[in-house]
């Protein structure tokens, strides 16, 4: 079985000089390949990254990728203000010759406003693509675990599909064999309604009833949509194991299915026929909402 769903979840994480990353990707439904990112400042260069690293694994859905980080890319460094604190000096000193008092401690210098500055070292731009290219790493990671999370669900439904396909089958073969279908049972339903109309039960053409009969079972022949639906279960099973994507075919493939079964229901002259056209479509919308689901 080789069907693969559109929904899924998958997360990868990392670490490195002081700062920790995670990666989510969560994937639901869609017409097409939909990439949306979520990237914190900084990190913005990422996203053709991120975008390439999913098109390589996924085809089809609409996919949010969102990175989280924590800590920092270097230690922040304390720093004296050298102008500022030989200003501060030249004050102190100035008023302590006019006014008295002790000189100042480390500690009061320290607590003044603009003695002290906190700065981060400039990182060189090999080390910022340094940083992105371990950050991105962990990226394949999360891309992998989403496409076999895809593919696990894939699998359940292929299992839930093959079911639905050996129902309709059944079904299939039951319009097929109905003994409803045959001319002499046309027949005699021709008759009988004819003789509810006329209140009589004799003296009728045999052999223009016999024509009639025929002209209205030729009317009401579905052995050419039973042939289709045949064909459409083999082309349904090839899709199952096929190694591509097969969504957008296997939708388009249950809407012939559907189309088919219409008809059926539209030609059935038979009570027990129309039951089991009816009993088909709602089998095959049952199909088709699983259908929904594949890549």
């Amino acid at each position: 079985m080789a069907l693969s769903s559109m929904t899924g979840f998958a997360q990868s994480s990392g670490e490195k000089d002081g700062l920790h990353w995670q990666w989510e990707i969560k994937s639901v439904n869609g017409k097409a390949l939909d990439l949306r990112c979520r990237l914190p400042s900084g990190f913005e260069a990422l996203e053709p990254t991120a975008r390439t690293t999913l098109a390589q694994h996924i085809k089809r859905g609409n996919l949010q990728i969102t990175l989280t980080t924590s800590g920092s890319v270097s230690q922040e460094a304390v720093v004296v203000n050298e102008d500022v604190l030989e200003q501060v000096l030249a004050i102190a000193e100035k008023l302590r010759d006019r006014i008295g008092g002790v000189p100042l401690s480390a500690v009061d210098l320290m607590g003044l406003r603009g003695v002290l500055d906190v700065v981060q070292p400039t990182q060189t731009e090999a080390e910022i693509a340094a940083r992105l290219a371990d950050v991105a790493s962990s990226l394949e990671q999360a891309a992998v675990a989403l496409d076999a999370a895809r593919r696990a669900e894939g699998a359940r439904l292929s299992t839930v599909i093959s079911a639905q396909l050996a129902k309709i089958e059944g079904l299939v073969i039951a319009a097929r064999d109905c003994p409803a279908r045959s001319v002499e049972a046309i027949r005699q339903r021709l008759q009988e309604q004819i003789a509810k109309l006329l209140d009589a039960g004799v003296g009728f053409d045999k052999d223009r009833l016999h024509q009639e009969a025929i002209l209205i079972a030729t009317r009401a022949d579905i052995q050419e949509e039973l042939d289709r639906l045949f064909a459409h279960l083999e082309a349904a099973r090839a899709l199952i194991a096929s190694p591509e994507p097969a969504g957008r075919k296997f939708d388009f493939l249950a809407q012939e299915f559907n189309r088919e079964a219409n008809t059926l229901c539209s030609k059935a002259l038979d009570k027990t026929l129309t039951a089991i056209g009816l009993e088909l479509k709602t089998v095959i919308d049952q199909m088709r909402e699983q259908v929904q689901n594949i890549e």
